[in-house]
């Protein structure tokens, strides 16, 4: 969908806006001295996290304007609670305020609401149920990804987890069914979901159109699920994961819309083995994305794209405070012009947005068990998933480098 949509409706970069952050100004003096969990009462209990990061790049722009003089919007905020009212029965929640260049704007946002009813548990199986707005369970990192302490580094791999898409991919309104097998071969679980995605928002219509347009995205049911199967108390850990969605465009009837009513199927599929050691930990990740849109008219002709992304990727945990990692991550958006030059003669845009190789390594120091600081270095070939809310498509460069700085806490 990539190839024809972004040489008709791409219109570069917006202005940034000014977004206060003084929420880092009033929690940052809790990280003087030890702060614990909250526990108010038996069975309910409150977590948060505060995350505050800087982004200085030697071309393109990532969250902010950090190809000037560096950037440091980029700020996280999470509160989560959770509640056990009866015994198999657990209500969890999370409030987050992301600040992350044009893509976000510090607005508080419900990350996740729901109820967890499990219907078995013995040492060897669980079964169960969740509802409510749910995590997507895609790949190793997805459904942590909004977590600091869980993220491998600074920036997922971007191959597998986008930034760009965060909004749609993290989470989503239904249902989901779980189980969990514990055996002497190892164990195995399975979560299957049927859901509704987060279109209703300017990050997918950009990612879908590359600008706002006046009509409106409506999800259809969508069908995603994960199995895992672990050795060795998690030694080894291989998984499949698939999500098949499907969005409808509505147009704006007065005045007309330049498109009419079409249909995008979207339909990732990812391969991951991971294993770990008790000082590395290496982890593999292969997807597919099947992207298929029709209907929209002659300004939008129907197509059928096939993309795919891959990383390989090292962990050394040197002591308990520090933590090194290594990673090469790779992105095509079109398996059938990996370098960009059909995509450039049809639209003159620079053939660099069509792939992006990665390699970055990376140091954590946990300063204390709540408090952690990270730095690390991108080494950037090609343009693949730049913000087209931060950059202007048609003056990316090619060649670049980032590097960035995060400091987090959590309680």
């Amino acid at each position: 969908m990539r190839t024809s949509l972004f040489c008709r409706f791409s219109r570069g970069a917006r202005t940034a806006q000014y977004v206060p952050w003084w929420p880092v100004l009033v929690l940052w003096p809790g990280l003087c001295g030890p702060v614990l969990a909250l526990e108010l009462f038996e069975g309910f209990q409150v977590h948060g996290f505060l995350s505050q990061g800087y982004f200085k790049t030697s071309a393109n722009n990532i969250f902010g304007n950090s190809d000037e003089s560096g950037s440091l919007d980029f700020t996280e905020i999470g509160i989560n609670a959770s509640w056990i009212p009866l015994p198999r029965l657990q209500l969890s929640t999370q409030l987050i305020s992301r600040r992350a260049g044009e893509g976000a704007d510090g607005e508080v946002e419900l990350d996740v609401g729901l109820a967890d009813y499990s219907f078995l548990e013995t040492a060897e199986a669980r079964f169960g149920v969740r509802l409510g707005r749910v995590r997507l369970p895609l790949g190793l990192y997805n459904d942590t990804r909004d977590v600091p302490f869980a993220r491998p580094s600074i920036l997922l791999p971007q191959s597998v987890y986008p930034d760009a898409a965060r909004t749609q991919q993290l989470s989503a309104d239904g249902g989901m069914i779980y189980g969990a097998y514990h055996g002497t071969w190892g164990d195995l679980s399975v979560e299957l979901a049927g859901v509704l995605l987060q279109v209703h928002n300017l990050d997918t219509e950009i990612n879908f159109f590359f600008q706002d347009l006046p009509g409106e995205l409506d999800p259809e049911p969508s069908f995603i699920g994960r199995m895992i199967y672990e050795y060795d108390g998690g030694r080894l850990r291989l998984a499949v994961s698939g999500l098949r969605a499907e969005t409808n465009y509505e147009p704006r009837l007065l005045p007309p819309d330049d498109l009419t009513a079409g249909t995008n199927l979207f339909e990732p599929v990812i391969f991951s083995a991971q294993y770990n050691a008790e000082r590395w930990s290496f982890t593999a990740e292969y997807e597919l994305r099947f992207d298929q849109s029709k209907g929209f008219g002659p300004l939008l002709p129907d197509n059928d794209i096939v993309g795919e992304g891959y990383y390989a990727q090292a962990i050394y945990r040197l002591d308990p405070h520090w933590e090194a990692v290594l990673r090469y991550d790779v992105l095509y958006h079109d398996r059938d012009d990996r370098d960009g030059t059909e995509f450039k003669a049809e639209t003159g845009f620079p053939a660099n947005l069509q792939f992006a190789k990665d390699w970055t390594v990376g140091l954590r120091y946990n300063i204390t068990s709540s408090l952690m600081v990270r730095a690390e270095y991108h080494g950037v070939y090609g343009t693949g998933w730049v913000s087209i809310r931060d950059n202007d498509p048609s003056m990316v460069d090619k060649q670049w480098d980032i590097f960035a700085l995060l400091v987090s806490y959590r309680f």
